[in-house]
């Protein structure tokens, strides 16, 4: 583990960190990557079981203490109890949450027509509702911590998707514009956190190998266009320790970004008609 942090008034205490989505992908290796750094543990997913075999790896490997809280952020129950964890000032006896990775999510596609108003539901109020209402429970303690002369870096990681930055996405009309949402209020929600010493933010994975990726990966995508997930936990920590508002993880997707953002968007609408 990682030494205590000297600067802050509590030295003894490990820094903490609330992962969503941590039981397996890129929440998983969010939090393997935080308890290398010596991070003490939050991780919030469904699946109890494999939830419980992340944090005891973790426990094991690095002495990390972990706090395992089961929810389902789909639902006004599951989504109550992680907002009440994230409201925590540390009175109460469990540490105030210093970084919290919204990570969870699901990404169904399908032409918009066809697809069943409950699962559109279903998706925004994990990729999109969930989000905003966990970071509305972690800002207020921490720009109040801050204020009373807490030092360490504080604030939120948001995990979007390139996916929200096709002007025209055929099949994943929903899932795009959910991610796109969440980078513009990310960005937005940055500038407005940025002063009072609290740092927020949003990163735009491509194509990874994850569970939610499984049925891309069986449609031939060629294996360039996949960014290894430990790349993308790695670069989206970096940024946000550097307070930067956005981070495109991969060179070949920041490159697309850039063609994408020159391209005129009749033109990208056109393709996505031929593709559609």
């Amino acid at each position: 583990m990682s030494a205590p942090d000297s600067t802050s008034p509590f030295p003894d205490r490990p820094r903490t960190a609330l992962v969503t989505g941590a039981s397996s992908g890129i929440g998983e290796e969010f939090a393997r990557r935080l308890a290398q750094r010596g991070h003490a543990l939050v991780l919030v997913a469904r699946r109890a079981q494999l939830l419980e075999e992340v944090a005891f790896d973790l426990r094991e490997s690095y002495g990390t203490p972990v706090e395992v809280l089961v929810a389902d952020l789909g639902t006004p129950e599951g989504l109550a109890s992680v907002t009440e964890r994230l409201a925590m000032d540390g009175t109460g006896g469990l540490e105030p949450i210093d970084l919290l990775v919204n990570n969870a999510g699901r990404g169904d596609g399908g032409v918009f027509a066809e697809q069943e108003p409950d699962e559109i539901d279903a998706m925004l109020d994990l990729n999109v509702r969930a989000v905003l209402q966990l970071t509305r429970a972690v800002l207020p303690v921490q720009i109040a911590r801050r204020a009373a002369g807490e030092t360490r870096r504080l604030g939120v990681v948001n995990v979007a998707s390139m996916a929200g930055e096709i002007p025209a996405n055929p099949g994943g009309s929903v899932y795009g514009a959910g991610k796109k949402f969440v980078t513009m209020w990310s960005e937005s929600v940055a500038a407005e956190v940025r002063k009072k010493g609290v740092h927020v933010t949003v990163v735009l994975p491509g194509f990874v190998r994850t569970d939610m990726t499984r049925e891309v990966q069986a449609q031939g995508m060629p294996q360039f266009a996949f960014v290894h997930k430990e790349h993308i936990v790695r670069e989206a920590l970096t940024a946000w320790s550097a307070g930067r508002a956005a981070v495109i993880p991969g060179a070949r997707y920041k490159t697309a970004d850039g063609i994408l953002r020159l391209l005129p968007r009749p033109l990208v609408r056109a393709v996505a008609r031929r593709l559609a």
